[in-house]
């Protein structure tokens, strides 16, 4: 996953207050349940020494509807400046995960986020398309919008005469705006970080909606499930999507792992466990941050061990979980995180794909 949305936090002044914590309210005594949550949460900030303040933004947000289906989970950080970072995803957390520390604590989070795909899902035909905005835990789009429209001599004349030809070509300029509209806007969503573009529809309109999306870097998959306006093939499209959204996932952690085991074959390009990852984040090279956030969050880390790796605004003096850590320096650098377990990276709890390989000095080899 992409960590650009986090860097703006850690350029901000600590210390923190984290918390991530369930709030469900599907049951008949739910909304009781989460004010017991948000209750118990807040004194374990309180008893480790978060300001009150802080820690009132903190219950003020959690208690705020999300307005989304169960089963739903919020992480809120926030310091004395009010709150920093709140966003939700579709899991379960069995009990709250708080902490009061000079680094955000939001590795349940990226975990969690890093299980879902966001997708653009498209389903076009001659007139445009409805575009929307998807993440693979959620059956409703985060949002849509239906670009395209224009329907002047939509469909081709089929009489003939002189002027067919005048018609055709006018009636093919129309789809091909429509197409480019359509393709214009999965363009648009992609920018903002989706990575699989799933079209459906006409066959023809779908063909034109590819050519305007050649070089995108998303993953582009064409679904053989009907037209647009087809309200009996939905069921089947949902399963076309689901199916897809399968393929993408395993191919996405095949390829990491294969990446990964490459790498380590020729001990290149790559770097291993919390003290080698983190000097590759000095030298500025990690591209790809794998994490086992339960494992890591068992290690520490000493910046003043790592001279020069940026860990937000203001220097982190003491010791510090090594999650946390690596997480602030790969949103400070623009590395990706993936979320990996500890047995795929070699029993360590993080491993680093670099941008490029750095020889030791003196000795000619990593």
């Amino acid at each position: 996953m992409r960590t650009t949305l986090l860097a703006d936090m850690y350029q901000s002044a600590g210390p923190f207050a984290s918390v991530t914590v369930d709030v469900s309210q599907d049951t008949q005594s739910g909304a009781h349940e989460h004010e017991i949550r948000v209750r118990d949460a807040c004194r374990e900030l309180l008893e480790a020494g978060a300001y009150e303040a802080v820690v009132a933004a903190v219950a003020d947000r959690l208690r705020a509807d999300v307005g989304e289906p169960a089963p739903v989970a919020r992480t809120v950080v926030a310091n004395p400046e009010g709150v920093l970072f709140d966003r939700v995803v579709h899991t379960r957390v069995s009990r709250p995960r708080v902490s009061w520390g000079p680094l955000p604590d939001i590795s349940a989070w990226i975990e969690a986020e890093d299980g879902a795909t966001p997708f653009v899902l498209a389903l076009v035909d001659h007139e445009g398309g409805d575009v929307g905005v998807y993440s693979s835990d959620v059956p409703e789009p985060v949002v849509e919008t239906s670009p395209g429209g224009e329907t002047w001599h939509v469909h081709k004349v089929p009489s003939g005469g002189w002027s067919q030809m005048r018609y055709q070509r006018v009636t093919e300029n129309v789809w091909r705006r429509n197409a480019e509209a359509v393709a214009e806007e999965v363009l648009s969503r992609v920018r903002s970080g989706p990575r699989l573009v799933l079209l459906a529809g006409d066959p023809h309109a779908v063909g034109e909606v590819r050519k305007g999306l050649e070089g995108t870097p998303a993953e582009v998959v064409h679904l053989q499930t009907g037209t647009r306006a087809e309200d009996g093939g939905v069921e089947a499209r949902q399963q076309a999507i689901r199916e897809a959204l399968f393929d993408h996932a395993v191919a996405r952690r095949t390829e990491l792992a294969q990446t990964l085991e490459d790498r380590l074959g020729r001990h290149e390009a790559v770097a291993v466990d919390v003290d080698e990852v983190a000097d590759a984040f000095v030298r500025g090279q990690v591209d790809t941050l794998l994490l086992d956030p339960e494992a890591a969050a068992e290690r520490t880390l000493r910046p003043r061990d790592h001279p020069g790796l940026m860990l937000g605004e203001f220097p982190v003096l003491k010791e510090v979980p090594a999650d946390r850590a690596l997480i602030a320096a790969a949103a400070l650098t623009g590395a990706d995180v993936a979320v990996e377990r500890a047995e795929a990276l070699g029993g360590r709890p993080v491993a680093a794909l670099l941008r490029w390989d750095q020889p030791a000095e003196g000795t000619g080899t990593r």
